[in-house]
């Protein structure tokens, strides 16, 4: 069986591509080949395209770009070096603006190639942006002076992924957005999903028909094609549940064309994500990484200036009252104690970057085996940013507080002398503004937020006293630690942020082929390549 041929819009840094161009298919063929990727953001494209370039080598990735790694100089030449390779990734990832430009330019007449040449066997991935949806994003429109919902085109958006999905008439279909779209209505009234959802299953005349599945449903009405449709809620992955070390929920629906769909066994539909018993942490990806010290973001930033604002901001937080019982009173004060000594014993310190790269051992080899590379000398994108004294006091206090506690403080856990001078800090509005990443569970969700201040990402080792790196981020995103970020550091918070993690990418890659394959041998059953894929 030949790859499927996949598209990818609203690609962002490609954690899509990279799940599905990862999935095997038959024999020694991948099951997914990427014929076209589309982000407008341009170091966001520029890290795509150049991933799209890694892939031309098919898993043996050329040494100049473990040279280029390792030496942090500037980036080789690669149309140069390796012209006809460079050339395959310019022709798959595009830099445009979808909505933008017309469509009659160029995009259009790409889509009816890939759709002659692919027989109808093609994927159409992505999602649109999901400003306008997220609840944070709500809330900031709302506080706007005269936002009207119905005026914002972010809110359709989507419409460009169905206008795709009409011209391209996939085999299938997978759309990813975050959860609030489910809750999310223009001017109060219509619900958007409602819409998304009709506009999917191709409600509209001349339209092509698709059935709508829930990978991971709450409930088993889908089991029966012919009669049920998922409910909204059940549309939501939890990305924790299948091995991502992160607390990350969102939208992703699968549509199978209607002759796909039809006749397909009710066994393809059984347990699509069986990724449940893979549990991973925060610690399982942080520990054995390079130790660094963070920045100093004003005055002179040498390893004797840092230490010695450290050294205060430690000592300060290791007398301070938490208002707490006298014995986790008195594991704060000894643990805080216990980390400044730690620091005046260390001989040299820790860089703000670092060369090696590592993992935990208690690391699931599922996991363990996605991110590494024994190519790499050291990890790409992992260096700290700088931080003010202040706010490192309060790192200190946080990720004590939160070895000795179990949880990450919340605004009323700060005793007053660390109170920052922000109106709305003792209000609740904002009561986990300083949030310790624990080590003993996944970490909250990884957005783009994290590009601001790195506030709600702080590393849990206290004596690194600092905000996670990029590829901190990035792992607990799943990328692989060979995927290299491109744009200036907050760029690359946002490619991280948004993105759809890797390795969860390629369980619902397997999935989808799961069901394609099945179809393949409806009379058996699962084929025998589905069910290997189902319980790889």
């Amino acid at each position: 069986m030949p790859a499927y041929s996949v598209v990818d819009i609203f690609a962002g840094p490609g954690g899509l591509a990279e799940g599905f161009s990862s999935v095997p298919g038959i024999g020694a063929e991948r099951a997914f080949h990427l014929a076209l990727s589309i982000e407008k953001e341009r170091a966001a494209h520029s890290t795509l395209r150049l991933r799209s370039f890694l892939r031309q080598f098919k898993g043996n990735l050329p040494q100049r770009y473990y040279d280029f790694i390792a030496t942090g100089t500037d980036e080789p030449d690669w149309a140069t070096e390796y012209p006809r390779e460079w050339a395959a990734a310019v022709d798959e990832a595009w830099q445009l603006e979808l909505g933008k430009e017309d469509p009659e330019e160029r995009l259009n007449a790409r889509i009816d190639r890939i759709r002659a040449r692919s027989g109808g066997n093609s994927i159409l991935i992505g999602g649109p942006p999901c400003q306008a949806y997220s609840l944070v994003g709500r809330a900031r429109n709302q506080g706007k002076k005269d936002y009207v919902a119905s005026d914002d085109d972010k809110h359709f958006l989507y419409k460009e992924y169905i206008r795709i999905l009409d011209r391209l008439q996939p085999a299938a279909f997978v759309m990813e957005n975050v959860k609030g779209m489910l809750s999310s209505s223009v001017d109060g009234e219509n619900r958007i999903f409602d819409q998304v959802l009709r506009d999917l299953r191709g409600e509209r005349p001349g339209a092509t028909q698709y059935r709508l599945i829930a990978l991971d449903p709450r409930s088993n009405r889908q089991l029966d094609l012919s009669r049920f449709e998922p409910r909204a809620a059940d549309f939501i992955v939890r990305a924790e549940d299948f091995g991502v070390p992160q607390a990350r929920h969102r939208v992703i629906v699968v549509g199978l064309r209607a002759d796909i769909a039809e006749g397909l066994p009710n066994a393809a539909l059984a347990d699509l994500m069986v990724r449940r018993t893979l549990k991973t942490t925060v610690q399982h990806v942080l520990e054995g990484m390079p130790k660094l010290r963070s920045g100093l973001s004003r005055g002179a930033d040498g390893d004797s200036e840092w230490r010695a604002v450290v050294e205060d901001a430690m000592a300060f937080v290791a007398d301070l009252d938490i208002g707490a019982g006298p014995e986790q009173q008195q594991l704060f004060n000894s643990h805080a104690k216990e980390c400044l000594a730690a620091l005046r014993g260390m001989n040299r310190l820790p860089g703000r970057e670092a060369s090696g790269h590592g993992i935990s051992a208690e690391c699931p080899s599922e996991l363990r085996d996605w991110l590494l590379d024994a190519r790499l000398t050291n990890l790409p994108n992992h260096a700290t940013r700088g931080h003010m004294p202040s706010d490192l006091a309060r790192y200190f206090f946080a990720a004590v507080f939160a070895q000795v506690v179990g949880r990450s403080p919340k605004a009323n856990d700060f005793p007053e002398e660390l109170s920052p001078n922000h109106e709305n800090w003792k209000t609740g509005k904002f009561a986990d503004r300083f949030r310790v990443q624990l080590a003993g569970g996944p970490s909250t969700t990884v957005t783009s937020h994290i590009s601001k201040d790195g506030h709600y990402f702080i590393h849990p080792d206290p004596v690194q006293c600092r905000s996670l790196s990029v590829r901190e981020a990035a792992r607990l995103q799943t990328f692989p630690d060979n995927y290299f970020f491109k744009g200036n550091r907050t760029e690359q918070y946002i490619q991280v942020g948004n993105a759809v993690p890797p390795l969860l990418a390629r369980w619902i890659g397997e999935a989808l082929f799961t069901i394609l394959t099945a179809r393949a041998d409806a009379g058996d059953g699962l084929t025998e390549s589905a069910r290997l894929s189902n319980v790889a």
